[in-house]
């Protein structure tokens, strides 16, 4: 028996290790490092109806403990991921959950759509601006959100899961995806941070503000995992500072089902691999398993 084995919304998974959107591309940056199949699963780069340039240079800065970016979403679009690069990532054996966005509702559903024969999984990135919401991130409108969810529910019978923001209240959001349908969720998404070069006195990334990430938001995104197990009987993928056994641990028993690896593979590309090598040490020979620690902070 796979002690790692893990069942998440009707998908078997070898192991919980998910790469986390945007810090992976497709996975062709890494396949010749080691199988991608020897993840739990790949989580795309995300996706939108049309390609979108990004934000101006600069994109990324270090921080104490992470790492501040601000891509802008940059992506080729939907058709070019749906011509290239989806089909061999499902040729590569990987378990693959795409992650999705759009300006509107109508926008999720169609990229959704689009993806879905290549999915196991949907992430919807609520954290995008909404174009009828006067630019206010679909995150921080439970309404909106609840919208999305079910336009891409209408779209698909892949699972659904919506990528949370820290910041913005969580759980009045997570409720109204709930009442729409939505099957699980993923948190936390990147804290909003800012840093200003002494020198020039101006903000050093190009849009000014960009997404904390890194183990300085484990302990938030901890707390946030353990608060939205309480309140729903819906799986959870967490993320956010993961790079060893102990961090995935301790997600577990926060509640997460699964969990994903992001900033640690900017400094070392095998950083998802070795979690899922170290977490095989840790369980060998013992009788427990992965899913006994799913939650057993609250028990």
């Amino acid at each position: 028996m796979n002690p790692l084995s893990i069942d998440f919304l009707g998908v078997t998974f070898p192991n919980p290790v998910v790469t986390a959107s945007g810090t992976f591309n497709f996975g062709k940056e890494y396949a010749h490092l080691y199988p991608l199949s020897r993840l739990g699963a790949i989580t795309t780069k995300g996706t939108s109806p049309r390609p979108i340039p990004g934000a101006p240079p600069p994109r990324v800065t270090e921080t104490p403990g992470g790492m501040l970016n601000a891509i802008g979403l940059e992506n080729k679009g939907v058709e070019r991921y749906v011509q290239d690069e989806l089909p061999w990532l499902r040729e590569q054996g990987a378990r693959v959950i795409v992650n999705v966005f759009g300006d509107t509702p109508e926008e999720f559903a169609y990229v959704a759509e689009r993806v879905s024969p290549f999915a196991h999984l949907l992430e919807l990135n609520l954290s995008c601006p909404n174009v009828h919401g006067a630019g206010l991130p679909f995150a921080h409108d439970p309404q909106a959100a609840a919208e999305v969810v079910r336009a891409v529910k209408d779209a698909t019978d892949r699972p659904v899961i919506v990528k949370l923001s820290p910041n913005a209240p969580i759980l009045p959001v997570a409720e109204a995806c709930e009442a729409a349908g939505v099957d699980g969720f993923s948190l936390i998404n990147t804290l909003l941070g800012m840093r200003i070069d002494l020198e020039t006195r101006r903000p050093v990334l190009g849009h000014k503000t960009g997404g904390l990430s890194g183990p300085a938001v484990k302990p938030v995104a901890v707390r946030l995992v353990y608060e939205l197990y309480r309140h729903t009987d819906k799986p959870i993928l967490g993320m956010g500072g993961i790079r060893t056994v102990e961090d995935a641990l301790e997600f577990a028993l926060a509640g997460a089902r699964m969990v994903a690896v992001g900033t640690a593979t900017f400094s070392d590309p095998f950083a998802p691999l070795k979690l899922v090598e170290g977490l095989e040490r840790f369980f060998a020979g013992r009788t427990d398993t992965w899913r006994d620690w799913v939650g057993a902070a609250h028990r």
